[in-house]
């Protein structure tokens, strides 16, 4: 995990300019590089780095003898590149995973580059041979990107919105600052001025597809065309276990975000079998956080006692909690309220392991709800297929939601999150099962994935069939959720009248709630103007919901009711 920034065509002094790099050195506070393009003296890379492989070898931008010309700036990581080593006849130069980017753009071009990474990354390549500059992410957009391009050419990318916004540039005031778009990769032309042209956007995966670089992967070829149950069941665990397996490339200590919800929990319980398997030398810590005797602290206690890790509890109250508010949405960069709410847990624990421990690389269950149907409203899709097109448009989205949170929340405090439930392999095999295979079942959600590891012992039984819970509600006592403690507090800070003038005020995505209200007005403090990188809030479909906490939801049983 690093943040990247480079600029292309910049008409400021870049001395001035690369103070923007600085904003964004929360992302890699091992060792920062700033550096200036050979014969283009308005281009520049900025590149700050968390060492967790090869750590001799490995600050950017990469250049290596056998390729002068070529220039690489990437955050991510990259699984496969020993394999595609051995598959193409590579020679690398050094031990860092992304110099496979510059060997397979040399054999087959950018298309093929991007489509045989097995990872998560953004990068800027940049080929001064041939006057191109590329712009790449991956699939689900776990690894942040954004740019700004100007009419006149001046293109400034980074991994985190803030690098951007003040910038300076002649033509423009305040430059259009955008995300760029998962799965995609961009091609542009570099003039002589530095200036850039857009020449082509290409979507290069879709998640629904297997991807290219399965050809080379390291689990033998699956059954394919079978349904049977047990087949499936089968399928389901051998290709987890290989996301977990395959992200246990690490130079830096491993630990485990852990919820006690069944998704943290099969991730921590795998992580820790397959530690244990390859001997990886010291204990796994997991990390719990929650108020005074939330659901989570406690199912997380079951799990880490089950399964034997260093477990660390961070107890936090609501005043600590809604402290944290304005950091929290200023390293989100957004102003969703679910997002925030759910932020803000994750956010208090990633600091709690940056400063207590010397986990680095830490393991998260995100995406497991997207993929396998786990949020409450599923109960109430009309149709397996209407179920089945609801996760595809919420994987689409991971990154504006809970992509957004895991990223931001983690790399705050300079840890590098891993999440294998997003695994291509993983994700393309559990899409491609009927419909009606992936619906919850007898009033339990993600009753398939439960179903798969019900005979492994993994996990206690009651955990692994534990309804779900909100992170953001999880974490809070079951008499009073974590939002009613942000409303609360929230409802003294924010005038009636202030609310019913929300509509002029932001007529993009207007405020409904006092809540909502409340984290707008710290955005546009922080990102005036900003207000489009959130297309619009995320709310569960198929309910007359106001409010996106699952415990409004009529389905959901708090062990109050029961």
């Amino acid at each position: 995990m690093c943040g990247i920034w480079a600029l292309f065509g910049s008409d400021e002094c870049l001395s001035v300019q690369c103070l923007s790099a600085m904003k964004i050195a929360h992302r890699g506070p091992d060792a920062f590089r700033f550096e200036n393009v050979n014969g283009f003296t308005n281009c520049c890379f900025g590149f700050h780095r968390l060492a967790v492989v090869d750590q001799l070898y490995g600050m950017q931008p990469i250049r290596v003898k056998k390729f002068p010309y070529l220039w690489l700036c990437y955050n991510g990581e990259i699984y496969n590149f020993k394999q595609l080593q051995k598959q193409f006849g590579f020679e690398y130069q050094t031990l860092v995973d992304g110099e496979v980017i510059l060997h397979l753009y040399n054999r087959g071009g950018i298309e093929q580059t991007a489509s045989m990474l097995d990872g998560v990354f953004a990068f800027i390549l940049l080929d001064t041979a041939n006057r191109k500059v590329f712009l790449a992410r991956d699939t689900y957009g776990i690894r942040p990107l954004f740019k700004v391009l100007t009419d006149d050419g001046f293109l400034g990318v980074c991994s985190e919105a803030k690098g951007l916004v003040n910038l300076k540039h002649s033509t423009s005031l305040c430059p259009k600052v955008e995300p760029f778009l998962p799965g995609h990769y961009e091609v542009l032309d570099l003039k002589p001025s530095g200036k850039v042209v857009s020449v082509e956007s290409v979507k290069f995966h879709s998640f629904k597809d297997e991807p290219l670089h399965a050809a080379c992967d390291t689990v033998e070829t699956l059954p394919s065309g079978s349904f049977d149950l047990e087949t499936v069941k089968s399928n389901i665990r051998i290709l987890f276990e290989n996301a977990v397996r395959k992200r246990l490339m690490a130079h830096r200590r491993i630990g485990c975000l852990l919820s006690g919800g069944l998704d943290s929990s099969l991730v921590a319980a795998v992580l820790l079998k397959l530690m244990k398997e390859i001997n990886i030398n010291y204990p796994l810590q997991t990390f719990a956080i929650g108020m005074e005797n939330s659901p989570d602290l406690v199912a997380a206690r079951k799990v880490a006692e089950h399964i034997g890790s260093e477990h660390h509890e961070v107890i936090f109250n609501s005043e600590e909690g809604i402290q944290a508010i304005e950091e929290v949405i200023f390293s989100l960069e957004t102003y969703d309220i679910t997002t925030i709410r759910a932020s803000i847990g994750m956010y208090l624990v990633s600091k709690y392991i940056r400063k207590k421990t010397d986990s680095v690389v830490i393991f998260s269950g995100e995406g497991s709800d997207e993929l396998t149907q786990g949020y409450i409203y599923f109960h109430k899709a009309p149709s397996p297929e209407e179920a089945a097109e609801e996760s595809e448009r919420l994987l689409k989205e991971l990154y504006l939601f809970d992509v957004l949170r895991a990223d931001r929340t983690t790399a705050a405090h300079g840890l590098e999150l891993r999440v294998p439930f997003l695994d291509h392999r993983f994700t393309s095999y559990y899409l491609s099962l009927p419909a009606e295979l992936r619906i919850p079942k007898n009033g339990i959600e993600k009753y398939l994935l439960r179903e798969s590891f019900e005979d492994s012992n993994l996990l206690p039984k009651e955990i692994l069939w534990r309804p779900k819970e909100a992170f953001s509600d999880g974490i809070a006592s079951i008499k009073k959720s974590w939002f009613s403690f942000l409303q609360d507090y929230i409802d003294q800070q924010i005038d009636d009248l202030l609310l019913e003038k929300a509509a002029e005020k932001y007529p993009f995505n207007p405020p409904k709630t006092k809540e909502s209200y409340y984290y707008r007005q710290i955005f546009e403090k922080h990102y005036p103007g900003q207000s489009n990188w959130l297309p619009h809030y995320w709310m569960p479909r198929w309910v007359k919901a106001t409010d996106p906490s699952a415990r409004t939801l009529k389905h959901y049983k708090s062990a109050t009711q029961e």
